[in-house]
């Protein structure tokens, strides 16, 4: 799979809901042209009727009508679907909620509740992915999930209370897979896309339905219960034909979110175990009680909803052929399954894969990973070929997911435990700043009391050993698990929490490449849960006047890899030619001062705005300078990792083998 093929044919899907939703909103525009033309037809007829005389016919073509028809109806469909899609600009959260989801909390002591947590983790870690928040369903029974938001960053997960309970953990991780394929391949944005044009649409039918409820007038000359009749018509007629294209483009990433599941797994057993558990729950299935139901029903795992009537109504395929695809030889018998045998879940426990249940060192058998064991300071510099990342992006390995599992499960206790409390995750943060010089790291320390508290002071104390401990490769995971436990602070909280990260990173003076770093990461992945920022929009579909930019990140990851001038420059060349920039681009090595954190900042931002295949052109040249000379240093795949997450282009761990 493709990363940014998938993401590009996501954008060409939207540019064609876009037309599918002017085509409706033209055609309905005219059907409800002709009804206002009988309307108006009626009423003259009753009026002249009345004093017996003659009148003249309405004309078929009226200008005037056809424009207060077409205002009318593009204001209603327009301002439904821009309030639809208002409501849900906080992103994943909204949607969750919509449905009934109760926010999981990352401390939970839930056995089921910390299986599912655990899993979706170590899909976080491999994937290059923030930790999404996790929501449940609880009134839910039948197996199913769904993935929601804008951007990874503000992306969600929830399930069934039946999924939770009635998977095992090889089955819910490839559900949960399934659902990271939704956030890579783009799809999420999509369908909530989808879900603000069908409601647009259906505003047309719910003023069909005022209208004919209002009462006959004087004398019956109101027709404007006709008029409601016309419109509902149309606007159901409206939302069939929408309702269509939901389901057609929901069919088609279902196949492919399974193929991802399985490929990132490498385990079918397990995605296909979970469809046939949906089979043998019977009527219960997948099926969701929940009134938005329909609304959501392509988002969903499976089916949600009653099987329609129209084969062409299906959001989902069937769930022997989606078996079929990894078990030809399936016969399409599924074994019962009772909810009640199976509710209770685990006595003991969640276990921790047989691969992953020591703690220390990564084994031999991830070769070098980033230095091979998470203890700080040893190992070597990893052995690279650039031409083997830019397939992973977005496209995680199940060498990533077992590197996920091990790395999170050889973390110390107190690290992993803090990154589960929301106010300790603050502390975990802030002790990854700390300085190793005591007396400035003491300064810091009483600086932190003065603006966190005595609390957070003394946590941060504590967990600074066994942060300077893990080697830095380490970091960048840990800060992961941490976001979801962030995301759950107060305003408050969170307006505190990122003033004192701004303080804490100046108080010696500069900005180091890490601090950068992880302040980007922070602030990306938690502003718009607080602040509901808003993806911008794609500006950017040539890379010529991005040219300064590039300039600026391929400068910064060839100063961060070396201090030899040649070297520098020999990183650069190597990296510029892989962005494809006309000849005549400004593309130039530039001095230390001017690729600095705060330029780096700025070029990120406006590299945000660029469209999918200058993305992927300028990730190919990062790789490419960082790998110029076959190593690549922490620090460099720390800024690699921040560059990719501010593009939206999620990175795996650099896995060397």
């Amino acid at each position: 799979m493709d990363f940014f093929e998938q993401q590009a044919k996501a954008h060409r899907k939207t540019k064609w809901l876009v037309i599918y939703f002017a085509l409706a909103v033209a055609a309905m525009i005219a059907a409800v042209y002709v009804a206002a033309i009988l309307m108006f037809s009626v009423l003259q007829e009753r009026r002249y009727h009345e004093y017996d005389q003659g009148y003249p016919h309405i004309a078929a073509w009226n200008p005037v009508v056809f424009f207060g028809v077409s205002i009318a109806v593009l204001g209603i469909v327009g301002t439904g679907s821009a309030y639809k899609t208002m409501s849900l600009s906080d992103g994943g959260s909204a949607v969750s909620e919509l449905m009934g989801g109760r926010l999981i909390k990352t401390n939970t002591a839930d056995l089921h509740e910390r299986k599912l947590l655990n899993v979706v983790e170590e899909m976080s870690i491999a994937s290059g992915v923030p930790m999404p928040q996790v929501y449940v369903m609880d009134e839910e029974n039948g197996i199913n999930a769904f993935a929601a938001g804008h951007k990874p960053s503000d992306a969600t997960i929830t399930v069934t209370r039946g999924c939770m309970r009635i998977l095992t953990r090889d089955q819910l991780q490839g559900v949960i897979g399934h659902e990271f394929s939704h956030i890579l391949n783009g799809d999420m944005r999509l369908n909530i896309r989808l879900m603000g044009i069908i409601f647009g649409i259906l505003c047309l039918a719910i003023i069909g339905r005022i209208l004919l409820q209002t009462s006959g007038g004087r004398r019956g000359n109101n027709a404007l219960p006709l008029f409601g009749v016309f419109l509902l018509i149309i606007g159901y007629i409206g939302v069939f034909f929408g309702r269509l294209i939901q389901a057609a483009v929901s069919r088609q990433r279902e196949f492919l979110a399974d193929a991802s599941s399985v490929q990132f797994t490498r385990n079918p057993e397990g995605i296909t175990g979970a469809l046939k558990k949906i089979g043998g729950l019977g009527e219960m299935g997948s099926r969701l009680v929940h009134p938005h139901t329909e609304e959501l029903s392509h988002m969903f795992f499976s089916n949600g909803v009653s099987e329609p009537f129209f084969g062409l109504m299906e959001t989902h395929p069937p769930l022997t052929d989606r078996i079929r695809v990894f078990e030809p030889q399936f016969d399409g018998t599924f074994p019962e399954v009772r909810y009640d045998d199976v509710a209770e879940g685990p006595k003991e426990p969640e276990e921790v894969p047989a691969q992953a249940s020591a703690r220390g060192p990564l084994p031999d058998v991830f070769g070098t990973i980033m230095g091979g064991s998470i203890l700080a300071g040893s190992g070597k510099p990893p052995v690279i070929r650039p031409h083997t990342v830019l397939p992973n992006l977005g496209n995680p390995t199940p060498l990533h997911l077992k590197y996920a599992e091990q790395l999170r499960d050889s973390l110390p206790d107190s690290l992993r435990a803090a990154a589960h409390e929301p106010a300790d995750a603050m502390a975990l943060v802030y002790a990854m700043l700390l300085a190793d010089d005591e007396n400035l790291r003491a300064q810091q320390l009483a600086g932190l009391e003065q603006r966190a508290g005595a609390g957070v002071r003394e946590k941060t104390a504590v967990l600074f050993p066994d942060v300077a401990a893990v080697a830095t490769h380490a970091h960048l995971p840990m800060l992961s698990l941490a976001l979801g436990a962030l995301k759950q602070l107060s305003s408050d909280q969170y307006e505190t929490f990122s003033k004192t990260l701004g303080w804490l990173i100046s108080t010696d003076g500069k900005v180091e490449m890490f601090e950068f770093v992880l302040q980007k990461i922070v602030l990306r992945n938690l502003d718009s849960r607080f602040h509901g920022a808003v993806k911008p929009i794609v500006e950017y579909y040539s890379v010529k006047p991005l040219a300064p930019d590039c300039s600026v990140v391929l400068s910064a990851l060839a100063i961060a890899g070396s201090n030899d001038a040649n070297e520098t420059q020999t990183a650069f060349d190597a990296g510029a030619p892989y962005l494809r920039a006309p000849q005549d681009s400004d593309l130039r090595l530039l001095p230390a001062a001017e690729c600095g954190v705060q330029q780096l900042g700025a070029s990120l931002d406006r590299l945000d705005q660029a469209a999918p295949i200058i993305k992927k052109n300028l990730i190919d040249a990062c790789v490419h300078v960082v790998g110029a000379d076959g190593v690549i240093l922490e620090t460099e795949a720390e800024l690699l990792r921040a560059i990719c997450d501010t593009l939206d282009c999620p990175m795996p761990p650099l896995v060397a083998n």
